[in-house]
C-alpha cells in the first residue's frame, strides 16, 4: 500500500481531549481511518512536535507500520501527532493536524484550529469550537441505542459534568453552587446526568447523594452504572446544562437542536473564555440561572464545513 491508496490513519498520544476530534473528521470525509495511539519516551516527548534524530522510531510498532506504508491521509491531535504527522508527510502522506501545533503550520497540508487560539496561515482552516461527530444521523443512532429516554418526562434535562481545569475550578463547592441554581429552575422536570473522567470524586459522591434517588432522573457517574449513556442524554435533552471549562462537551452540545445553558461562564479564564464569549453573543448558549427558559437556536455544525473545505484543498 503506498501513499496514493486511499487510506486513512488517526493519530493521537490517547488522551481522550485529543480523541474526538480527528475520529470526526474522517467520519465527515466519508472514511475509515486506522487510530494509531503514539507511545514516544523521552527525549521525544519532551520536544515534539520539534525534531530529533531517531523520531521515526520513536512512536511505537503502530506508527511504525504506518511509517513502512505511508497512508493516503494522516490526521493528528495533540503535540506528539503533530510530530508524527511531520514525519509521514516526508514519507508522501497528506497530513492535517488538528490543533494549533506550537511551530509554523506550513509544516503540515492543513492545519486546524479553533478561531480562539488566533491562528492564521494560507493553510490554516479556523472554527468556532472543536471538531465532533454530532449530525443529525449520529443523534438519529443515539436515539435508537438509547430507547428507554423517550419515556421520560417532558421537558428532559440533560446535565454535563465536567471538572477542573487550568481555566475553571469545578470542585464541591461549585458543583453546590450549580445544584442549587437547577433545582429552582427545574422543579420535578425529568434529569439526566452523566459525568467526564475530569470529574472530582467528592462531586460524583455528592451527586449520588443528591441524586441516585430522585424520580425521573438518569444518573452515570462510572461503568458500574452500566454504558455510559452521554450520546443519548444529548440526542433526548430539550435542553442542556452543562459546565463552561470543555471546549469540546460544549462543542457537542451546541452541536444539537437543544438550548444550551452554560454554568458560570464568566469565572472561566484563558482562551476557553473567549469561546464561551462568542457562543454568547451569537445567542447559541446562555448562562444557567435559575429562570431557565427555552430559546430558539442554530445547531453549531463546524465538522461538515470544515471536512468540505479539507476535502477540496486536499482533492479527496
Amino acid at each position: 500500500m503506498t501513499a496514493d491508496s486511499p487510506r486513512t490513519c488517526t493519530l493521537t498520544d490517547g488522551h481522550a481531549g485529543n480523541l474526538r476530534q480527528p475520529l470526526a473528521l474522517p467520519r465527515a470525509l466519508g472514511r475509515v481511518a486506522d487510530e494509531i495511539v503514539l507511545l514516544p519516551p523521552a527525549p521525544w516527548r519532551w520536544f515534539a512536535p520539534r525534531r530529533l534524530p531517531g523520531a521515526s522510531q520513536s512512536f511505537g510498532p503502530a506508527f511504525q507500520t504506518a511509517w513502512n506504508t505511508p497512508p493516503a491521509l494522516a490526521i493528528g491531535c495533540g503535540r506528539q501527532a503533530a510530530l508524527a504527522t511531520r514525519l509521514l508527510r516526508d514519507r508522501g502522506s497528506r497530513t492535517v493536524q488538528i490543533l494549533d501545533p506550537r511551530l509554523d503550520p506550513s509544516h503540515w497540508d492543513v492545519v486546524i484550529a479553533p478561531e480562539h487560539d488566533g491562528l492564521a496561515g494560507p493553510n490554516v482552516l479556523t472554527l468556532l469550537g472543536s471538531l465532533n461527530p454530532v449530525d443529525d444521523a449520529w443523534l438519529s443512532d443515539a436515539r435508537a441505542a438509547f430507547p428507554s429516554f423517550a419515556a421520560l418526562p417532558s421537558p428532559r434535562t440533560a446535565l454535563l459534568i465536567g471538572g477542573d481545569s487550568a481555566h475553571y475550578a469545578f470542585d464541591a463547592d461549585a458543583f453546590a453552587r450549580l445544584a442549587a441554581t437547577l433545582d429552582d429552575a427545574m422543579g420535578t422536570d425529568s434529569l439526566m446526568i452523566t459525568t467526564s473522567r475530569r470529574t472530582p470524586a467528592d462531586v460524583v459522591q455528592a451527586l449520588r447523594a443528591r441524586y441516585a434517588t430522585r424520580a425521573d432522573t438518569v444518573l452515570w457517574c462510572d461503568p458500574s452504572d452500566g454504558p455510559n449513556p452521554y450520546a443519548g442524554l444529548l440526542a433526548w435533552a430539550d435542553r442542556i446544562v452543562c459546565t463552561p471549562e470543555s471546549v469540546n462537551m460544549v462543542s457537542e452540545a451546541c452541536a444539537t437542536s437543544a438550548p444550551v445553558h452554560v454554568f458560570e461562564p464568566a469565572r472561566v479564564s484563558g482562551r476557553p473564555r473567549l469561546f464561551l464569549d462568542a457562543l454568547l453573543e451569537r445567542g447559541r448558549i446562555r448562562a444557567l440561572t435559575a429562570a431557565i427558559s427555552p430559546f430558539d437556536v442554530e445547531p453549531l455544525r463546524e465538522t461538515a464545513r470544515i471536512a468540505a473545505e479539507v476535502r477540496a484543498r486536499l482533492s479527496l
